[in-house]
């Protein structure tokens, strides 16, 4: 393929590179997926899981909008748990342990039967600028593929280099070379760069670990998948054990400290804070004796297993002497030592809530190359790009979410926002509006807007419209009740006898109250199915906080309303401290919700930039 045209081209067959590529060509764009390997899409480079706390949300987001990642999972998955489960549903989060082999095989087929989608093997070297427009990329073969967008999806890449102890190594991950030309280009934009890292710990030989002295931890009796699409697990379902750390390990790590990459002064890049080595561990928490580890299998077809809890960066004899000293791994064979990856990452704040390139129209990030870390994150980010690439190739809007309807919409304000000091993780705290935000009804807050977009199969949305209809009609039913207080005293709810009548939804925000207590009061009621039963329940405890919130998430919209165009001179402003300036021009909020949230920002100033945004409309002829 020496010369072809395409609508967009993504480079990069990660998580955030196949989720960017099926979304461009689910909207209709003719979409090039540009990687070194078809045998690379999909690889899950660390864990191989799926899901957890606001990483769980996401994924179920990515699925409302016909995303791929949470079918593939579904299928994937091993082990199924739902995380917070004896909290409330706002806080839980889906989490599942998938095959590595089987996640990697579904993925690729997702992309090889996805109309309008072509898998291109080979090395992106340059990218094509024309008067200042990203118009297609070159690779490594002098094969020029031409396209109105690009998405760049490059993860640890973009000169990454390896650390085990004092050795380095080129790499974008273990066995696959680093991408240093296109690090190089991307120098010459003059994007504001950094350097970041993350790390893994070493692969264990299942068949040495004596599992007969160690806990074992079960998937849930009934899993909760990622996909509305999904009924049932289609792969054999495994439990993973759990070991801990001990005093000799922590003592081993604490003689060797210099040895390591990290404490060594060999990397510059900043680690996540929530994702810690056990060097990390070891230092920062000194006063505990013992560190939890769960031995996760990787795959049903193999023997590997990932020992979660002891990435590292320490040179492999020193990962063998620690390993040895955790209670059943003292015989365990080290298949591949853990290690850390630094590499080149984007400042998010040179990016607009699209996750295109201001300075370079044309050109959108996703993934870690926008300061992330997980798969979630980056396949969300894809998600986004990939959309925003097809809307642009086809002269459409571009595509935004609100911190107000999802998760993916707080993660990319934050990004652009606010930008990274630490790879960024997805977490429930994030969001101020987690209560309507949650796992259970990303379908009904962001599935709408996909069959807006053309981005939806035909057989999602007929389920949906199916769950909407019951929905609407359980909720009449409910609303019609009218159970007296005495009523429901006698069913065993403890409510005051002289209490005003309630309706279904009402008794179902009660704390004690379920579905079944209601059939009595309307017969009809048996014919709701269980899944319908358990959103009409969810949407009922959140009711009146939801109402509540409403007032915020309007404030917010109006804020997000008062759009600040590019071109805005914060240096013009009288009354802005230079330092406020300076990180108003750096950051370039597009709208007067981002303003607020820049580090340093007053009510004085936001003030300000109001007036002066509302003076410069009224100049504007009508």
């Amino acid at each position: 393929m020496k010369h072809r045209d395409f609508d967009v081209v993504v480079i990069g067959g990660g998580h955030a590179g196949a989720e960017a590529a099926h979304a461009a060509a689910r909207m209709g764009a003719q979409t090039a997926l540009v990687t070194m390997s078809a045998d690379g899409i999909g690889v899950m480079s660390c864990n191989p899981a799926i899901g957890g706390l606001g990483k769980g949300h996401l994924v179920r987001e990515i699925d409302a909008m016909d995303g791929v990642m949470g079918r593939v999972a579904d299928r994937a998955g091993i082990q199924f748990r739902l995380l917070n489960r004896r909290k409330g549903p706002a806080v839980q989060g889906p989490r599942a342990q998938a095959d590595r082999r089987i996640y990697r095989t579904e993925m690729r087929a997702e992309m090889e039967r996805q109309p309008n989608l072509w898998i291109v093997e080979g090395e992106v070297v340059d990218l094509l600028v024309e008067t200042g427009t990203i118009r297609g990329v070159t690779l490594a073969d002098g094969a020029v593929l031409r396209s109105a967008s690009v998405v760049l999806t490059t993860g640890t890449f973009l000169r990454g280099v390896i650390h085990i102890g004092d050795e380095r190594r080129s790499g974008g991950r273990m066995g696959d070379k680093a991408a240093v030309r296109l690090a190089e280009r991307i120098d010459s934009f003059g994007l504001p760069l950094g350097r970041l890292k993350t790390g893994t710990p070493p692969r264990l030989d299942g068949r040495t670990i004596d599992w007969s002295s160690l806990d074992m931890q079960p998937g849930d009796e009934t899993p909760e998948l990622f996909s509305f699409m999904s009924h049932a697990p289609t792969a054999r379902q495994v439990s993973c054990g759990i070991t801990h750390t001990n005093a000799r390990t922590h003592e081993i790590i604490r003689e060797n400290l210099s040895r390591s990459a990290m404490y060594g002064g060999h990397i510059d890049g900043v680690g996540p804070r929530y994702c810690p080595s056990i060097e990390d561990k070891v230092v920062r928490f000194a006063e505990k004796d013992a560190h939890q580890i769960f031995l996760e299998p990787e795959s049903l077809s193999d023997d590997v297993i990932y020992p979660n809890g002891i990435s590292t960066s320490l040179p492999q004899d020193v990962q063998e002497d620690y390993v040895h000293s955790i209670a059943g791994l003292e015989n365990a064979r080290i298949l591949q030592p853990g290690y850390a990856i630094e590499y080149d990452y984007v400042d998010p704040r040179a990016l607009d809530l699209d996750l295109s390139v201001r300075a370079f129209p044309g050109l959108y990030l996703a993934g870690q190359i926008n300061g992330t870390t997980g798969y979630e994150e980056a396949a969300a980010q894809g998600l986004v790009a990939g959309l925003n690439a097809a809307a642009r190739a086809n002269d459409r809007e571009r595509i935004t979410f609100s911190r107000s309807d999802s998760y993916i919409g707080v993660m990319i304000d934050d990004l652009t926002s606010r930008g990274v000091a630490e790879p960024y993780r997805m977490f429930t705290s994030r969001a101020e509006f987690r209560l309507s935000l949650r796992a259970d009804n990303a379908d009904q807050r962001l599935t709408g807007k996909a069959i807006a977009l053309g981005c939806v199969s035909e057989q999602r949305k007929a389920q949906f419209d199916a769950k909407m209809e019951a929905l609407a009609q359980g909720r009449e039913r409910l609303s019609a009740l009218s159970i007296t207080a005495s009523q429901l005293n006698d069913a065993g709810l403890n409510v005051a006898r002289d209490g005003a009548r309630r309706n279904g939804l009402q008794i179902l925000a009660l704390p004690e109250a379920d579905f079944e207590l209601l059939l009595p009061h309307d017969p009809e009621l048996a014919k709701v199915s269980t899944d319908i039963r358990r959103q009409l329940g969810n949407d009922a405890i959140y009711a009146n906080y939801i109402d509540r919130q409403a007032r915020d998430v309007e404030a917010l919209r109006r804020e997000e309303a008062a759009i600040i165009p590019a071109e805005f001179d914060y240096a013009d402003l009288q009354g802005l401290s230079r330092e406020l300036q300076q990180k108003l021009d750096r950051a370039r909020p597009a709208n007067m919700g981002q303003a607020a949230r820049v580090d340093g920002m007053t009510p004085a100033a936001l003030t300000i930039i109001l007036s002066r945004l509302q003076r410069e409309q009224r100049k504007r002829p009508a």
